[in-house]
C-alpha cells in the first residue's frame, strides 16, 4: 500500500460502461450501480464496513454479461438497524424492485440477514460472505462508540483500516487491500461514522423464514477480518446451507479471486431458480461503447452476402456514411492545408541538398503558411536543413583541408 495508487485497467473499463447512479430517497443519498437485464431478478450486492459500491464491479461485469442483473449499493447514512431497514424498503420501492437476492459481505452481511428476518417476502435467497450474526463482539472491542459520531476522519480511517490484515500478500490479495484502501479514502466521516455506529450497535440476527437450501455461505479459509469463532456460529444457524469454500482470497475475495467468487454466485443463482437471460445482454462495439445485438449484426451481415450488388443498398449506404460524417465535428484543418503539408513533405524529401536557393525557399515557404502542421513534417523538414548544413560543413572543411596542404608544399 507504499506509493502512488494506480486503478486498475479493467476498474476504469467499468467506469466507462456502467452508470453510476445517485438518488435522494427522504433524507438518505443513495449511490449504486445497475446493471444488466431489468426482467431478471436482481442480486444486489452489499459491501462491507471499508467497501463502497464499486468494490464488486468485478461481479457487475461479469454477470451482467452472463445474463444476470446486479446492483451494487453503498450503504447509506443510517444510525440504527431498524432505519436501514425501512431505509433500504424505500430504496427498492424507488427503483421498482420487489424480489432481490443478497450477496453480502462481512457488515454487508449482517445487514442482508436483518432485512431478510424482518422482511421475508422481498428476499429470495441470501450469499454470506465472512460475516456474522451478532454484533457483540464488536461492541465489546469499542468502548468509543457512544462518541463515534464527533471522531475525526483520520481517526475513524485508521480504525477501519487497523482489521485489515498485515503483512506480505501474494499480489492479487495486495492489489485487492490496494483498492479497497482507495475507497476508503472516498468516504466522508459521517459515512465511517454511521457504519461503525451499525457494527458496534448490539444486535442478533433473528430466525428467518428462508430456508436453508436458499443461503450459500462463502468464506476464505487463510484470513479474514471476522474471527473465526464468528463465522461457526453462522455455520451453526444455517446447518442445512451450501458451502462454498476459498482456500485463499483474504478480506475482499470478490476483488482477489473474482472468477472463483463468480462462479459460486452464477451456481447459486441457477440453484434458487434465477434463469439468466443472455439474450437480453446489449452487443458490444469494438470500440467499447454499446451498440447492437448480435443478432442484428449477423442479420446485416447475410443481407450484405445475399445483395452484394444492389444499387438501392449501395446509395442506402452512401447516405447512411453521410449522415455519420455529417455527426462527426468538423476537422480543425481545411483539406487544402493538408494537401500542401503534403507537398511540403514530398518537397523535403526530394530536395537537392546541393542547391542552396532550393533549400532556402523552401524553408521560408514553410514559414509563410499559417497552418498548424503535425510535428511529424516538421521533424522531416528539420532532418532535411540539418544533413543540408552538414554538407556545407564538411565541403567547407574540404575546402580548408585542400588550402592547407597547398600552403605546406609552398613553403
Amino acid at each position: 500500500m507504499k506509493g502512488v495508487y494506480s486503478a486498475p485497467g479493467d476498474y476504469i473499463y467499468f467506469k466507462s460502461q456502467v452508470p453510476l447512479h445517485k438518488i435522494p430517497i427522504g433524507t438518505k443519498q443513495w449511490r449504486y450501480y445497475d446493471f444488466g437485464p431489468k426482467a431478471v431478478t436482481p442480486l444486489i450486492c452489499l459491501p462491507g464496513t471499508a467497501g463502497t459500491a464499486d468494490v464488486c464491479y468485478k461481479q457487475i461485469m461479469a454477470l451482467s454479461m452472463k445474463g444476470y442483473r446486479v446492483i451494487s449499493v453503498d450503504i447509506p447514512r443510517v444510525w440504527n438497524h431498524q432505519e436501514w431497514i425501512q431505509a433500504f424498503e424505500k430504496f427498492l420501492d424507488a427503483i421498482d424492485v420487489h424480489h432481490i437476492h443478497l450477496y453480502g459481505t462481512s457488515l454487508g452481511g449482517f445487514l442482508a440477514q436483518l432485512f431478510a428476518q424482518h422482511r421475508p417476502r422481498r428476499v429470495r435467497s441470501l450469499i454470506l460472505s465472512n460475516t456474522f450474526l451478532d454484533t457483540r463482539d464488536f461492541s465489546a472491542a469499542m468502548p468509543w462508540a457512544p462518541i463515534v459520531s464527533w471522531t475525526p476522519s483520520f481517526l475513524l480511517k485508521r480504525y477501519v483500516l487497523s482489521g485489515i490484515h498485515d503483512g506480505p500478500h501474494e499480489p492479487f490479495i495486495a492489489d485487492s487491500v490496494d483498492f479497497v484502501v482507495s475507497q476508503v479514502e472516498t468516504l466522508s466521516r459521517e459515512d465511517l461514522a454511521s457504519r461503525l455506529t451499525l457494527t458496534a450497535d448490539a444486535a442478533q440476527v433473528g430466525p428467518l423464514l428462508l430456508t436453508d437450501s436458499f443461503i450459500t455461505i462463502m468464506d476464505t479459509n487463510d484470513y479474514s477480518a471476522i474471527p473465526q469463532q464468528l463465522k461457526d456460529q453462522l455455520s451453526e444457524r444455517y446447518p442445512e446451507a451450501r458451502r462454498a469454500q476459498l482456500k485463499t482470497g483474504g478480506d475482499f475475495p470478490f476483488l482477489s479471486r473474482p472468477d472463483e467468487v463468480n462462479l459460486h454466485l452464477q451456481l447459486h443463482l441457477r440453484r434458487v431458480g434465477v434463469e439468466a437471460r443472455p439474450d437480453l445482454v446489449p452487443g458490444i462495439s469494438k470500440g467499447g461503447s454499446g451498440g447492437g445485438t448480435s443478432s442484428e449484426e449477423n442479420e446485416k451481415k447475410d443481407k450484405d452476402k445475399k445483395d452484394p450488388d444492389d444499387p438501392s443498398k449501395d446509395d442506402q449506404g452512401n447516405s447512411e456514411s453521410s449522415n455519420e460524417e455529417s455527426q462527426i465535428p468538423p476537422p480543425p484543418e481545411s483539406s487544402e492545408s493538408h494537401s500542401l503539408d503534403d507537398q511540403l513533405v514530398n518537397n523535403a524529401k526530394f530536395c537537392p541538398l546541393s542547391n542552396e536557393d532550393v533549400a532556402v525557399s523552401l524553408l521560408s515557404e514553410f514559414f509563410k503558411q499559417q497552418h498548424t502542421v503535425p510535428p511529424e513534417i516538421v521533424m522531416r523538414l528539420w532532418e532535411t536543413f540539418a544533413i543540408y548544413l552538414l554538407s556545407l560543413c564538411v565541403g567547407s572543411l574540404y575546402i580548408s583541408l585542400n588550402c592547407n596542404q597547398k600552403l605546406r608544399l609552398v613553403l
